[in-house]
């Protein structure tokens, strides 16, 4: 600690001359709206933005915290596209067709193998609420 209170380090995300503390501490974080915590985390933490300059191997530890809570919400989000789907009575290759994306886009969505657009989530979050929507997207064939 003495050479730390030679040698301050300054937090270079605030760049206004905030002294980092260095430390274990509990870091709570968010992904998607899935909250994690890595708890104990060793590092020079900034008390005002919250960054951190990690040590020990904590910076991988982080990271796979990160990234389960990434694979978490990724999986939420498919078994959600599914129920949905399902809901309005649609096939896979039904809803590629309808929202975009071609006949296996929904199967990619459903295994996590590609991440659908927002908007393609945000509609089918609506109609999951209001089924009875469904027909004002369904094409009418045109008349000659």
């Amino acid at each position: 600690m003495n050479e730390y209170v030679r040698n301050p380090r300054y937090c270079l995300q605030c760049d206004d001359g905030t002294i980092l503390e260095y430390g274990a501490k509990d870091v709570h974080d968010s992904i998607h709206g899935e909250a994690f915590t890595v708890r104990a985390v060793k590092g020079w933490h900034c008390p005002k933005c919250g960054e951190i300059e990690f040590v020990d191997g904590d910076a991988e530890r982080y990271s796979d915290a990160l990234e389960a809570a990434s694979e978490a919400y990724e999986k939420r989000r498919a078994t959600e596209i599914k129920a949905i789907r399902k809901k309005l009575g649609l096939t896979q290759a039904e809803a590629g067709k309808l929202f975009g994306g071609g006949a296996t886009a929904f199967s990619e969505y459903e295994h996590c193998k590609t991440e659908p657009h927002k908007s393609t989530v945000l509609l089918l979050r609506v109609l999951g609420r209001h089924p009875e929507l469904l027909s004002e997207l369904v094409e009418e064939p045109h008349p000659a």
